[in-house]
């Protein structure tokens, strides 16, 4: 109730010209609130995080002023009771932050070992998939849904957080197609190796034969490639040198 009354009563103080996101951080006004925070609270009331702090501000003194007329006579407890069950931005400012605190003694029990993963489950908004950030004046980065707001930063685009796809161990294999099928199959580009040294050995003997081949087709070459005479030629040759023979 200090919180609140303190706010309402100095609307006029120029803290309240800022952003509803920049000025739930003067802790002059809004006492431990931080980042992540102000993210849920706006969130959860689904107020564009760059809405101007005295507008937001003063329709809650308009609502406060409505609801003393309507009923005068309530007391403090029924009024405690109306306000959470429909909280608004100063009652959040309170309640929010007793979630984090019952949620740090319960996280301190042995039962509870993994206390970030139980704190991103308590997350809405803040670093959570699918919601949009920008930039404020004093550099920190805020966290929100849909619109940003008349106030947002010029010259900056709101950013969303995409989802990170977990590749699934489970998951079938691609289908063969009949194209595939049809497909001839490809030929390896290295020649298996070979297993034992009995199979090295008879790989070895066998590049040894291929090379002896080649060798012995490179030197009977140039002997085959000579013209042979033919038959007539060489009886002629033979007859005129035994005719010489006999003179």
């Amino acid at each position: 109730p200090h919180c609140r009354e303190n706010v309402l009563k100095n609307l006029d103080d120029k803290a309240f010209d800022k952003p509803i996101c920049e000025a739930l951080l003067d802790q002059k006004f809004f006492n431990g609130i931080g980042n992540y925070l102000r993210a849920e609270i706006l969130y959860r009331l689904k107020i564009p995080p760059f809405e101007k702090a005295r507008t937001v501000l003063e329709a809650l003194k308009e609502q406060e002023q409505a609801r003393r007329k309507k009923s005068p006579s309530l007391t403090l407890s029924k009024k405690l009771k109306l306000m959470r069950g429909s909280p608004d931005l100063l009652e959040l400012c309170h309640t929010v932050p007793l979630e984090v605190i019952a949620a740090e003694k319960n996280l301190l029990e042995p039962d509870h070992s993994d206390n970030y993963a139980a704190f991103k489950n308590w997350l809405q908004c803040y670093l959570m998939p699918g919601m949009s950030s920008l930039r404020d004046r004093h550099g920190r980065t805020i966290w929100f849904q849909g619109e940003p707001g008349p106030m947002a930063p010029k010259g900056q685009m709101p950013r969303k957080k995409r989802t990170r796809v977990k590749a699934n161990p489970e998951a079938q294999t691609p289908k063969v197609t009949k194209r595939a099928l049809k497909r001839p199959p490809r030929a390896a580009a290295k020649p298996p190796k070979p297993a034992t040294v009995e199979e090295e050995e008879e790989v070895a003997d066998g590049l040894r034969k291929r090379r002896v081949l080649r060798r012995r087709k490179a030197t009977a070459a140039p002997a085959s490639s000579k013209p042979k005479t033919p038959a007539k030629a060489r009886s002629c040759q033979t007859s005129v040198l035994r005719g010489r023979g006999e003179a």
